[in-house]
Order: C-alpha cells, then structure tokens, then sequence
C-alpha cells in the first residue's frame, strides 16, 4: 500500500487528538519574537528567562501531542523530538539566566534550525496527505532555516540586528507551528465530513489492498 493510501485510510479511521496544542506553541513563538522586537533594551538575562519559559513550556506541550497522538500520526517523532530539544533548551537557559548573548543566540538558532528542518519535514508529510498547499510550509522551513544560519554564523551581532533576527526567527517558528496546527484540524475534521457508506468502502478497499500484499508473501 502506498504512503498515501495509508494515510488516507489511517486518517479516515483515528482522529488526531488535541490538534490545537501546535497552535498554542505556535502564538507562544510569535509572542516571544514580537516581545524581542518591542522590548530590545532587556538585558540578555532576561530575555533569557523569558525564552526559557516560553521553551520549556512548548516543549512540554509538543511532547504531550506526540504521545497522545503516536497510534494517529506517522510522523510523531518529530513532534516527540522536537519537543524534547525545545524543553531541553528551555531548561539550560532557566537554570542559567546569566548568559551571553553568542551563548542565547546560539541556542535560539540551533533550535529555530532543528524546528525548520522539521517543518520542511513535515510540508513532504502533508504532501502524502493529499495537500496542494503544501509548499507554504516548505517555504516556511527554509525561510526559517535562513535565519537561523544568520544567528549560529555571526554569534556577535550589534545593536538592533540581534533583536531583528531573533524576534524574526523565532516568528517564523511560531508561523510553521500554527499552520501545521490548522492542517491538522482539517485532517481531525476529515473523518466527520465522510458518509458511513463512503468510509465503508475505503475499509472494503483496504482490506482488499491488504489480502492482496498478504497473499504475495
């Protein structure tokens, strides 16, 4: 059975739980960024603190995504991972505000760069479900990637430019994780939208898909 097929027949038979929660870390991401643009005289110990609030926070919530939906989701060790690198960093910053700012800028690039791989990542994901859209988010990855390439190449940044990649970077994050989130409400909403008759059908047609492989073996 193709990827396609199964997530179509996978999507049609399980909803995905909790899809708002990649929303929420996605408005806590565009929070922090425009926090970093309105407020670029905080000390580095604060902004620290703040993002390791912000990270610790999303961590934990991606984390619980990705266990309470790993029978849904192909891909939720992604979010899995994602989520341990994002409260990892949050933890490091928490336990040590006082950082400089290469050190902040070094771990708010490596993770806005691991958090655009995975929305590159996940764009080819939601092209095997059958998304036309899908390049948006492969736009926003690479986008993403940019600016994170930008803060982990020029640990010491002056003035404004540190406050105008950071807050950009960490928007673009937030970006990729709330319209991850409304595709995966459309994906939630699929199986409601499907008559009884028609999902009778795919299941008739996947068992028969599934005789088949299983009578070439």
């Amino acid at each position: 059975m193709s990827s396609i097929t199964r997530n179509i027949f996978g999507t049609i038979n399980k909803t995905i739980n909790h899809w708002y929660i990649p929303l929420v870390v996605g408005i806590i991401f565009i929070a922090t960024g425009i926090y970093t643009f309105v407020s670029p005289l905080e000390s580095y110990a604060a902004l620290a603190i703040l993002f390791s609030i912000s990270f610790i926070i999303s961590g934990a919530s991606e984390i619980a995504f990705s266990l309470l939906n790993k029978e849904v989701l192909n891909n939720w060790g992604w979010f899995l991972v994602l989520g341990i690198l994002t409260l990892i960093v949050g933890v490091l910053l928490f336990v040590n505000p006082a950082v400089s700012q290469a050190t902040l800028l070094f771990y708010v690039g490596f993770l806005v760069l691991f958090r655009s791989i995975s929305a590159v990542s996940h764009s080819f994901e939601l092209k095997e479900y059958g998304f036309s859209d899908w390049g948006y988010l492969t736009v926003i990855g690479v986008v993403g990637i940019v600016f994170s390439f930008i803060l982990l190449s020029n640990p010491i940044l002056g003035g404004m430019t540190v406050v105008i990649w950071t807050g950009l970077a960490l928007i673009t994050s937030g970006f990729f994780s709330m319209y991850l989130a409304f595709k995966l409400k459309r994906l939630k909403d699929l199986p409601n939208n499907i008559s009884n008759e028609l999902r009778s059908r795919f299941n008739l047609v996947s068992q028969e898909i599934n005789n088949v492989l299983n009578s070439k073996q």
